[in-house]
């Protein structure tokens, strides 16, 4: 990979896989537009691990007290608050898993043109609009329930689909179930970690099974560029959201995906 590709593709996960804006969208548009080559199974390692760096590191007291409250519970049948969101989190993990597993080789061969994420950057993005528009927001994480979580978690699914935004559509699910700004970032954050982990594992076992080799030096600069830019767009994000609300990343994703319509069409 040439620096300008490196450099590029490394901030656009870090900034978007956090951002309700669609990260895979985002790293498939330079190779269909500027006919960039695939970075590569290595490269989407360096970069998924990265971004796990960056969200642990920014919730790690979140992280710690709720992988201790789950373990007491485990080990010792100890509920607390902390060991209810660890279940939750797994609880709403479990359908994406599944529905990665089953459809994945059929996503990946339908879905990625440029019309299906131009259509998904829109649609979803209005949904968006209308949950942050009409919730209710006078709910939080801590009184989080089994159905809602579920709910965030068959929301997750559909990120499947390119286009749609892993973080954005489990945002628009928690703004629906009247949950505040703050908590449906924070719980799509956490329940980010799981999955990147997953995601990063995979491809890491396709790697090694396929023997393809690695230019080290690109790795560790993936892996830099997008913890960093991933850290900062967090803790940017957190601060501002309860001032500008979703409707900047609405707008975002309209005139993105009425240029890919137009690029497709």
């Amino acid at each position: 990979m040439d620096w300008l590709q490196l450099f590029f593709l490394s901030l656009i996960q870090g900034i978007t896989e956090f951002l309700p804006v669609s990260s895979s969208a985002h790293l498939i548009l330079p190779s269909q537009l500027l006919g960039w080559e695939d970075q590569g199974q290595a490269f989407d390692v360096a970069v998924h691990v990265g971004t796990l760096m960056a969200v642990i590191l920014a919730f790690r007291h979140e992280v710690i007290a709720i992988i201790q409250g789950w373990l007491g519970h485990v080990l010792k049948r100890r509920v607390t608050a902390e060991s209810r969101m660890g279940w939750m989190i797994i609880l709403a993990t479990i359908p994406a898993a599944l529905a990665g597993l089953m459809f994945e080789s059929m996503i990946e061969h339908y879905t990625r043109s440029v019309l299906v994420i131009g259509v998904a950057t829109i649609v979803f993005g209005l949904v968006l609009w209308w949950a942050d528009a009409t919730g209710s927001r006078d709910a939080d994480m801590a009184r989080m329930s089994w159905r809602q979580a579920l709910f965030i978690g068959m929301a997750q699914m559909l990120a499947l689909i390119p286009g749609t935004s892993r973080s954005g559509i489990t945002m628009t699910a928690a703004l629906m179930l009247g949950f505040d700004r703050q908590s449906a970032a924070r719980f799509s954050f956490l329940l980010s970690i799981p999955l990147i982990l997953a995601a990063g594992g995979l491809k890491a076992v396709h790697l090694v099974q396929e023997g393809n080799g690695a230019h080290w030096g690109d790795i560790f600069w993936g892996i830099g560029l997008s913890f960093i830019s991933a850290f900062l767009c967090i803790k940017l994000f957190l601060v501002a959201l309860d001032r500008i609300g979703m409707l900047p990343f609405v707008i975002y994703r309209l005139l993105l995906g009425a240029f890919l319509l137009f690029v497709a069409l």
